[in-house]
């Protein structure tokens, strides 16, 4: 449907700089998820796209065209917002044909189009309704029927889950991640929930302070983050980066040591996932501490491990709970084992000793 392009984009709102140099490539039928805390630039990078920002340099081309002067309405662009955006007075059915109707589409092609695009997201017997008479799930649905009912050749979706309950966002994660597939059209998704970017994406951006992090499919993130801050934002909970020193082979910490190897001696930011720690007796131990917490998970329980001044989350099995206060030995899985660059946090590469 279409493939977007950003070539060095800077975007600055008097002194403050939003967004510094950023170019990024988006294939078509791509679902890209634009990640990052608030305040990163991602809402502005999406903002571009549609039109509602100019750049302050940069070009922004879709399908190789340049559109930076290009007028939003110009752009057959879909938006999906966090506030839904839809009309009180209006039912359900002229929520969703609206864009049509602008557009000045005769009326029965336009119901055609309208239950079409109901049926798409099981709104088929509410399309007399009004959007007060809905709950959230279903008012969110609209808004996405009101987007694709013009079959635009870009989605952009600002937060569109946000407002809704944990329950009612897995269901919708689901649904948007299947209609995205099924009508195969190029999406950018904003968001700074890092579950809904491991769901949801074919690639992910991390953003921080105008900057991309890190670009890559779900599962390269998660298992080779390129620095301390990618390897902190992405994971529930996220990777333990533990301060320590390397000396003749070994990471020194004041709870303990590991074994490492290819590492010059120095300070190193040392990264391991809680489900890569386990459980050890005392004497085979390389880091002891004392429970600060424990959680039951359901599935497993995450324990909190309080070890000099670091605190080390640890994911075990549903029937190796600790009583917060007990003395713990914990294992970090060697092949598991990620370093940092102490002074910048970059990545000194996986280590597979």
């Amino acid at each position: 449907m279409a493939t977007v392009s950003l070539d060095r984009i800077t975007k600055s709102f008097g002194a403050f700089t939003a967004l510094h140099d950023l170019s990024l490539d988006i294939e078509d039928r791509e679902f890209l998820v634009l990640l990052g805390p608030s305040g990163c630039g991602k809402t502005t990078t999406m903002r571009m796209i549609a039109g509602l920002e100019d750049p302050t340099s940069g070009d922004i081309r879709i399908d190789g065209e340049r559109v930076n002067d290009k007028p939003a309405r110009d752009r057959d662009l879909a938006m999906v917002f966090q506030n839904y955006g839809l009309y009180p007075h209006m039912t359900v059915a002229d929520n969703i044909g609206y864009p049509l109707k602008v557009r000045g589409m005769a009326r029965q092609e336009r119901l055609e189009r309208i239950k079409a695009a109901a049926a798409r997201v099981e709104l088929s017997n509410l399309l007399e309704r009004k959007p007060g008479e809905l709950s959230g799930g279903q008012r969110q649905r609209v808004a996405l029927a009101r987007a694709i009912v013009r079959t635009p050749r870009l989605f952009l979706m600002d937060e569109p889950l946000s407002n809704l309950d944990a329950k009612l966002r897995n269901l919708m994660r689901a649904q948007l991640k299947h209609l995205q597939r099924d009508l195969a059209i190029t999406t950018i998704y904003v968001t700074h929930d890092q579950t809904e970017a491991m769901t949801l994406a074919d690639r992910i951006v991390i953003m921080r302070d105008g900057r991309i992090q890190q670009s890559g499919s779900p599962a390269e993130i998660y298992e080779k983050p390129g620095n301390a801050f990618v390897a902190s934002f992405i994971g529930s909970p996220p990777m333990n980066l533990i301060n320590g020193t390397i000396a003749n082979g070994k990471f020194v910490h004041a709870a303990g040591s590991v074994p490492v190897s290819g590492l010059p001696d120095g300070p190193i930011i040392l990264g391991v996932r809680p489900e890569d720690i386990k459980l050890s007796e005392p004497g085979a131990a390389d880091i002891t501490g004392t429970v600060f917490s424990s959680e039951l998970l359901g599935d497993s329980v995450l324990l909190g491990v309080t070890a000099g001044t670091d605190l080390i989350n640890v994911k075990v099995g549903p029937r190796n709970g600790r009583q917060i206060g007990e003395p713990i030995s914990i294992g970090l899985d060697r092949g598991k084992l990620h370093a940092f660059d102490a002074q910048h946090h970059n990545s000194i590469m996986e280590r597979r000793p």
